[in-house]
C-alpha cells in the first residue's frame, strides 16, 4: 500500500484556503469574519489555543455557506486539474490519503479519484468545529495504525518534515516540492 499527503503532494495548494477563498467569492459576507479568524491565529501562534481551535475559528465560514456539501462539490469541479499528473499516474486501488484537511472537503474528490481510504481532520460542517484533533504530525500514524494495524507501507509521499513519523514507517519515503519527488533521506 502506498500513502499520501493531500495538500502540497498531489494537491498543488493548499484545500483549505482555496476553499475558502472560492467561498469568499460566492459569499463575500464571509469577509465579515475575518478580523475573528486573524485574532485567533494570532492566539494559537503564541500559543493561547490549541491548532484544532484556531483551526475550528478558521472554519467558522462554514456557518454562512448554504449547503456546504453543494459548494464542495462545486469547488472541486473547478479544482480537480491541481491533481498532480505525477499521482494520477501511478495511482493505485489500495491507495490511502492522510491529511490534516477536513474529511468533509476532501471526500468528495478522493471518491471521484477511486480512492476508497481517506483519513482526515473530523470537523463538523455545520459550524466548521473540530471533532477531535488534527490529523497532523503524530496523530497521522496514530489514527494510521488504528485502521491498518497489519498495514505494510510501501511508499509514503508528502510535502512537509511534520509527516516525519508516517515517513519512518514506510519502506520508501518521499519529499515532494513542486511536483518534483525526492528520496526522504536526501532533503
Amino acid at each position: 500500500m502506498n500513502v499520501y499527503d493531500f495538500d502540497g503532494t498531489i494537491y498543488r495548494g493548499d484545500s483549505s484556503v482555496d476553499f475558502f477563498v472560492y467561498c469568499i467569492t460566492r459569499f463575500p459576507w464571509i469577509l465579515l469574519l475575518l478580523p475573528y479568524q486573524l485574532m485567533m491565529i494570532g492566539a494559537y501562534k503564541i500559543g493561547l489555543c490549541s491548532k484544532e481551535c484556531e483551526k475550528s475559528a478558521f472554519f467558522t465560514f462554514l456557518r454562512v455557506v448554504p449547503d456546504v456539501n453543494s459548494v464542495v462539490q462545486a469547488f472541486w469541479r473547478t479544482r480537480k486539474k491541481k491533481i498532480a499528473e505525477w499521482y494520477l499516474a501511478v495511482k493505485k486501488e489500495d491507495d490511502v490519503v492522510i491529511s490534516a484537511s477536513p474529511r468533509f472537503l476532501l471526500s468528495c474528490i478522493c471518491s471521484e479519484l477511486g480512492i476508497r481510504n481517506l483519513i482526515a481532520s473530523e470537523v463538523d460542517i455545520r459550524i466548521g468545529r473540530f471533532c477531535g484533533q488534527n490529523c497532523y504530525g503524530r496523530e497521522k500514524v496514530r489514527r494510521f495504525c488504528q485502521l491498518f494495524p497489519d498495514a505494510r507501507i510501501e511508499k509514503f509521499y508528502s510535502d512537509s518534515q511534520s509527516d516525519s513519523p508516517m515517513a519512518l514507517l514506510a519502506c520508501q519515503a518521499y519529499m515532494v516540492k513542486n511536483d518534483n519527488i525526492s528520496n526522504w533521506h536526501n532533503i
